[in-house]
């Protein structure tokens, strides 16, 4: 079970929301996924300016919480490489803190795994269909790598259904080419496609939804992968194409993709 949020929300260690969702992994027999951010995606927009009292308090923080909860993962940071393409002066300011937090983490939870977060398709240089760019692989931001050497896993959002039309577009090497960038273990802490018939032009369907995700295990497959999540259990009520990538309906009731879920797992 994952949580994202407000870095700030760490500090938190008797009610907050990563604290609800790491104290109760126990009782409910999950692993728990904890990630903190500390900047708008869409923007790049940092939510508090990354000066010296600021980071103290991330720091510290993540220290309370490491010490506390001991969490077998704990990230800093979703999609970060968004943060480089606006602002590659604060992208450059967090890359040398995580380092810092890292080290701060490990000495009280040695075994907690540290990593930070990257949108995938940006990393391959895919801005083009529903990113409203254009995609080039001569733009990919793998190097971007090097400056978190010290993660114990390289973690990445990816929402191909965003560049192609249909999951059988996808290329076989989607995410095998991953291996030849990095020898860690990977993780992915969202995958996502819709199954409804819109965007206009980005028509799916509950077949098509199933089908991605058959594809991506199976396109997935020789990688050496971490944990898994799908980004929502339930449809929402946010934009498109969001808001039918559930496995499950608004009522509850399963979708093809749920069992495609359950077969492949």
């Amino acid at each position: 079970m994952t949580w994202a949020g407000d870095w700030d929300e760490l500090a938190n260690t008797q009610s907050g929301g990563p604290t609800v969702v790491a104290s109760l992994s126990s009782k409910y027999d999950y692993i728990p996924i904890i990630q903190a951010q500390f900047f708008t995606q869409s923007t790049g927009k940092l939510l508090r300016p990354l000066n010296d009292a600021t980071k103290q308090r991330y720091k510290d923080s993540a220290i309370a919480f490491a010490e506390k909860y001991k969490p077998e993962y704990l990230g800093f940071g979703i999609e970060v490489n968004m943060l480089y393409e606006k602002s590659p002066a604060d992208f450059d300011v967090f890359s040398q803190f995580f380092g810092e937090v890292y080290d701060a983490v490990k000495a009280k939870s040695p075994n907690t795994k540290v990593f930070t977060v990257f949108q995938l398709e940006k990393m391959k240089g895919l801005s083009g269909g529903l990113f409203g760019g254009t995609s080039d692989s001569k733009k990919a931001e793998w190097t971007l790598l090097e400056k978190f050497s010290k993660a114990d896993i390289v973690a990445f959002t990816t929402y191909p259904g965003l560049i192609y039309k249909n999951p059988s577009d996808i290329p076989a090497n989607y995410y095998s080419e991953i291996d030849s960038h990095t020898s860690k273990p990977v993780a992915f802490t969202e995958i996502g496609w819709h199954s409804d018939a819109s965007p206009v032009g980005w028509d799916s369907s509950e077949a098509e939804q199933a089908e991605s995700v058959r594809t991506f295990f199976d396109f997935s497959k020789d990688l050496k992968k971490e944990f898994v999540v799908w980004s929502f259990m339930y449809d929402q009520k946010t934009v498109e194409p969001f808001k039918t990538m559930g496995l499950r309906r608004f009522d509850g009731s399963a979708k093809l993709s749920w069992d495609a879920w359950l077969d492949v797992k």
